[in-house]
């Protein structure tokens, strides 16, 4: 790769070592299909857009085809990643006129936030299930012009058949962390071969490009974080803001709770209340970040002796509880204009944590725990600019929580101070569309 993006990378000599671990990677994901088709039935009980088009997983599209124009295919797994590209893809349809967008997904949240990008003559399919046959027939179907990955999403397969067809393919917005490297290096006959193929590789930040060159990987200059590019729906933001207004007590968010942590935070309330901190004076609201756990959540609270009111029942403001659950989704900038304060779920359970700008940008301050490695430079920079503060665990982060939002100095500072991060950061999607520029071009 050089810096000009203008060039696929030569061809690379793979060690018969290297063979022999692919194809055995291959056979694995091979006799994993069956597996696959098991989840995904059973994923479609509380989601039923899993068993819709699952064939699309295999290779199998039917007629489903792009108008004629050149294909920009863009894979963003979920509902964040999928967000995020939205600001990106606006300046490439004006950068390439007549272009034709290829949207893949994991999961139904990304495929559910991805419709709201299409225009006439777009299309959305299902991520290809990583074995040759069926990443080959992705390729041949749709002959994309330039291949976007967003963020993480490596597949030694589909990289290898984009390769095989010319299909210049890139990751942008990258990341990788501490651990991901760690998993890469474990796996470095596999994982190598793959980052290495690439036809280029925008990370976020410099201590992504120091991990991408430990596995010989040559990044370009970073572009900065697109989530930053994010706008939240103005509309929800205000319907949160005046439902907040409305509310005699401050609302403290667990926003984008991940498994066990929600009991993490049953047991910090007890002990706040039990501390006298001040828990009967704020209105706690709960997000969690997977559709599919939302009852679950529901029964923890209730068998906790909590008298719970949801978002899909209730609607905005909701009836008096104890505790509010927000079980909608794409309505996070709702839940942030509602929130004073809040608790930054996926950083308490060591998973790495949530994405915290797009709270920011809704002016919300956050409390993080410890557990940030996805998210890094971001996290420490909201430290850096007063957007956020950092604990150790779930019981200190709502004791800060509690302090913050009795000193309404220091709330007012630090929501000015987030929605001031939030700004300062812009830009990463036009230093993108700019850098793809020459790949389109030279396709």
């Amino acid at each position: 790769m050089n810096n000009s993006g203008s060039q696929l990378p030569a061809p690379r000599t793979v060690s018969a070592l290297q063979s022999l671990v692919h194809l055995l990677y291959s056979g694995l994901m091979v006799l994993l299909q069956p597996a696959l088709r098991w989840k995904l039935r059973r994923r479609a009980r509380s989601e039923p857009a899993y068993a819709q088009h699952v064939e699309q997983r295999f290779g199998h599209y039917g007629s489903a085809a792009l108008q004629s124009g050149p294909v920009l295919w863009v894979h963003s797994v979920s509902l964040g990643e999928t967000r995020a590209i939205g600001a990106l893809i606006a300046l490439l349809r004006t950068q390439w006129p007549g272009m034709r967008l290829l949207l893949t997904h994991g999961t139904a949240t990304g495929l559910d936030a991805g419709a709201d990008l299409l225009q006439a003559g777009d299309l959305q399919v299902w991520q290809p299930w990583d074995t040759p046959a069926v990443t080959r027939s992705f390729v041949q179907h749709f002959r994309p012009r330039l291949g976007l990955l967003v963020d993480t999403e490596i597949w030694p397969n589909l990289v290898r058949a984009c390769a095989q067809a010319s299909v210049p393919l890139c990751l942008v917005n990258a990341r990788l962390s501490a651990h991901s490297l760690q998993r890469a290096r474990r796996l470095h006959w596999l994982a190598e071969p793959a980052y290495q193929s690439l036809a280029g590789v925008w990370p976020q930040d410099e201590d992504q490009s120091m991990r991408f060159r430990a596995l010989g990987v040559k990044p370009h200059a970073p572009t900065g974080n697109i989530k930053f590019d994010m706008e939240p729906e103005l509309a929800l933001w205000s319907q949160g803001q005046a439902a907040r207004q409305a509310q005699l007590r401050p609302v403290l968010m667990l926003a984008v709770s991940r498994e066990g942590e929600e009991q993490m935070w049953l047991d910090a309330m007890r002990h706040a209340q039990a501390s006298g901190l001040g828990m009967d004076r704020v209105q706690c609201l709960i997000v969690p970040r997977h559709p599919q756990r939302f009852d679950t959540v529901a029964d923890l609270l209730q068998s906790a002796g909590l008298s719970v009111a949801r978002r899909s029942v209730d609607g905005a403001p909701f009836s008096a509880a104890d505790v509010w659950l927000g079980d909608t989704l794409g309505e996070m900038a709702f839940y942030y204009g509602l929130a004073d304060v809040a608790l930054l779920g996926g950083s308490f359970a060591p998973l790495g944590g949530q994405n915290l700008i797009e709270a920011a940008a809704c002016r919300c301050p956050v409390v993080m725990g410890p557990h940030t490695f996805n998210f890094a430079q971001a996290a420490e920079m909201a430290q850096e600019a007063g957007a956020a503060l950092l604990r150790p665990d779930m019981a200190s982060a709502m004791q800060a929580a509690l302090q913050l939002l009795e000193d309404k100095a220091a709330l007012e500072a630090a929501s000015s101070a987030a929605w001031a991060f939030a700004q300062t950061h812009r830009g990463a999607a036009l230093r993108l569309s700019r850098a793809l520029d020459v790949l389109w071009r030279h396709g």
